[in-house]
């Protein structure tokens, strides 16, 4: 999860699997009470199960989030699968939610020079989910995880982008945010790329890709891969950051890393 502030809006966009949301929050000076809105970047229990914690410290604050959040979801590997929806609690939240959820079907504009997604066309022809993820247990029907969405912000030295698991792509992502805020130039993409179980191919083509698009700064943070983020920072240098639990970063025209 991440706690963003931008132009006297406060957004958490995300709230974790749920037992670090509380500590984590109160050791980094943040009351999460103060949130002006809720955005999910996708339903998966690691990103939506502190939803009950979110919406009992804000409930003021609406929730934005796609209604394919809600389906079942299953992680399919070796025949076995695991559960890897939303928790029924978090579930239970979100539908009860004081603050109400606005459902997020289609692009939205939060705030000026800040906006979600929307599902995110699927446009390149080498990326994926990410991984075997379908909505049967018995592996029989994929999961296209149409609720994947990013959330973008505007800056004076461009566009940054906040994702959850980019799941439709990092590309796609990074494209489809670029497009809705008519900004063209890349100033920072921060969240989970999924690329721990992508093939040479699909590294190789987001490569030549980030290059082109020339992000000043690239975050992976938890599902990216090891070694993924490793290939980055190898062929990225410097500009590659991994994330983790605590980094603080300021955008601005004077402003850089913290």
């Amino acid at each position: 999860s991440a706690w963003i502030e931008v132009a006297g809006l406060r957004v958490l966009f995300d709230t974790g699997q749920g037992p670090a949301f509380a500590a984590n929050a109160r050791s980094l000076g943040v009351d999460p009470s103060h949130a002006d809105m809720i955005v999910l970047s996708h339903g998966h229990f690691d990103h939506s199960g502190g939803l009950t914690l979110a919406s009992a410290c804000a409930p003021g604050a609406p929730v934005f989030a796609h209604p394919d959040s809600l389906g079942p979801r299953y992680a399919v590997r070796n025949g076995a699968a695991q559960a890897i929806g939303m928790p029924a609690e978090a579930r239970a939240a979100l539908e009860a939610h004081p603050a109400g959820v606005r459902w997020t079907s289609e692009a939205m504009q939060l705030a000026d020079g800040v906006g979600v997604t929307g599902p995110v066309p699927r446009l390149t022809g080498y990326e994926d989910t990410g991984g075997p993820f379908f909505i049967d247990p018995e592996g029989a029907h994929p999961d296209p995880i149409t609720d994947d969405l990013a959330l973008w912000v505007r800056t004076d030295r461009g566009l940054v982008v906040i994702a959850g698991c980019c799941h439709a792509g990092l590309v796609n992502t990074l494209r489809q945010a670029m497009k809705l805020s008519g900004e063209p130039r890349l100033r920072a993409v921060l969240g989970g790329f999924h690329l721990g179980e992508a093939g040479e191919a699909r590294l190789a083509e987001t490569l030549c890709e980030l290059r082109s698009l020339g992000p000043e700064l690239i975050v992976p943070c938890h599902c990216t891969g090891a070694a993924a983020v490793q290939r980055l920072a190898g062929e990225l240098g410097e500009r590659v950051v991994p994330g983790f639990s605590g980094a603080r970063f300021r955008f601005g025209a004077d402003r850089g890393r913290a």
